[in-house]
């Protein structure tokens, strides 16, 4: 099983969005290096649910992949900020992943908190500039995490 961080801001989804639907497709994602981490994903791998550009930003739950290589259905909706017009049945661009709801933490894991916890060596998010919405988490600092979730 591997391990993740996805970012969302809460007012175009949220955790309590995921944990009211259940599952959601992850559409949406246009950047080539978070695309190539979604066709990485495998079902069962855990995700944290980041809530981004919000005041604290942080890890607020835990999610689960449930189905992976989804084709993102927006690449071919005309009338959707994420359509892509080179993109093509035949020649699809952008993949996705189907998620499901697995935990809303009690507290938020703030962004300071985590850069007081991890080295940008060893998260990601941590590291300043990162714009990454998709991104792998090494299955040490996921377990940390997860320990810092239940404290």
């Amino acid at each position: 099983m591997n391990y993740w961080l996805m970012k969302s801001e809460p007012e175009a989804y949220s955790i309590t969005d995921l944990k009211r639907d259940r599952t959601t497709l992850w559409d949406g994602v246009r950047n080539y290096q978070a695309r190539n981490f979604l066709r990485s994903m495998q079902p069962d791998d855990l995700a944290f649910f980041y809530h981004s550009n919000t005041t604290p930003p942080g890890i607020v739950g835990l999610m689960r992949v449930v189905q992976a290589n989804v084709l993102d259905p927006t690449q071919f909706d005309s009338s959707s900020k994420y359509y892509d017009p080179k993109s093509t049945p035949t020649s699809p661009r952008w993949q996705t992943v189907e998620v499901e709801f697995v935990e809303l933490f009690a507290e938020i894991i703030a962004l300071d908190r985590l850069r007081q916890q991890f080295a940008p060596e060893e998260l990601q998010v941590v590291r300043q500039g990162n714009r990454l919405s998709v991104m792998p988490v090494p299955s040490e600092i996921a377990h940390q995490i997860l320990q810092l979730a239940k404290s």
